[in-house]
């Protein structure tokens, strides 16, 4: 008797996707440790070079190359696109530069604000009207952040980093009527040639990369397609799963990261911050009731006017 092979719908393709994205973010602590012995500047500017090469070629085989000139063939494309690279750049750097400095706990806590971050901006930019429960948590987050800079006597400024700098990214990027391999592909070539003089002087100063074994070289040529890989399957994701259970799946990334920084890099875990994390927790606990709330909400109201307008007449 042979067995009809499963099937799966594209929502559930799409939500292994997603969970695929986020396990290598939330896993790469693990992948840039091997390389915590090379300057921060350094390997943002080998994850700049080869994520360029990496993207590039893909585009190349999808004959989408010419997409990236289009991207920037306005003033105000070109604007968007440069401020989006420094955005993206400080947040590569600061998460590289976390990591290596063994506090990748802050970098977590900033990917778990980053969620509550975004309700604040699109509050500020769009006008987006916010429920009482929504108010509630970037209410609670605030007071994470506020224990946590009385208690360690300095502000989380990584973890507040990361979270603005990403949100504002994204802000950016909505705004731009282009695919996500183009727009990053046109992103990392604008941060090209920055790279490229970061890499010609620590080639020039005799502490070059390059030089710093088979293994460190290796790590580093495998940081385009660490890059990369997460990006595609996560607009894969995007384009077939629904946004609540989409951005209930990129909590995997902040929790991954947590479990790095506290159980395989001992990284310390005080008093302080066990209380800032419980109030995250809760404070995503409620975003996400809300969210799903609203997702309902849409959907019978969807329902409804489905069955309205295919009613007798």
């Amino acid at each position: 008797m042979t067995r009809t092979p499963m099937i799966l719908s594209p929502q559930a393709k799409g939500v292994l996707a997603a969970i695929g994205a986020c396990a290598i973010w939330g896993l790469s602590p693990i992948f840039y440790k091997q390389v915590a012995h090379v300057p921060a500047i350094e390997v943002l500017a080998h994850r700049t070079v080869w994520s360029l090469v990496f993207f590039g070629s893909v585009l190349a085989v999808q004959g989408r190359l010419g997409q990236v000139r289009k991207a920037m063939n306005t003033r105000a494309k070109f604007a968007r696109l440069a401020l989006a690279s420094l955005m993206i750049a400080t947040n590569w750097f600061l998460f590289i530069w976390a990591v290596g400095a063994g506090r990748t706990t802050e970098s977590s806590l900033g990917y778990y604000i980053l969620p509550l971050v975004a309700v604040v901006i699109g509050r500020v930019v769009f006008g987006e009207a916010l429920q009482r429960i929504q108010w509630v948590a970037v209410g609670l987050a605030a007071g994470a952040v506020t224990l946590l800079t009385v208690g360690l006597q300095a502000p989380p400024w990584i973890a507040l980093t990361l979270a603005f700098s990403f949100g504002l990214y994204a802000l950016i990027k909505k705004r731009l009527d282009v695919g996500s391999v183009v727009s990053v592909t046109a992103e990392v070539s604008l941060l090209l040639p920055i790279a490229l003089i970061v890499l010609l002087h620590s080639e020039h100063t005799g502490g070059s990369a390059f030089h710093g074994g088979a293994w460190t070289m290796g790590v580093l040529l495998v940081s385009g397609p660490v890059t990369a890989l997460p990006l595609i399957l996560f607009s894969y994701a995007a384009r077939r799963v629904r946004m609540t259970s989409l951005g209930l799946v990129q909590y995997l990334n902040p929790t991954l990261q947590f479990a790095c920084a506290v159980f395989v890099f001992s990284e310390p875990f005080t008093g302080w911050h066990m209380v800032a994390f419980g109030l995250i927790w809760i404070a995503l606990a409620l975003y996400a009731a809300s969210m799903f709330a609203q997702d309902r909400a849409v959907r019978r109201a969807a329902v409804a006017a489905s069955a309205s307008g295919t009613g007798v007449m």
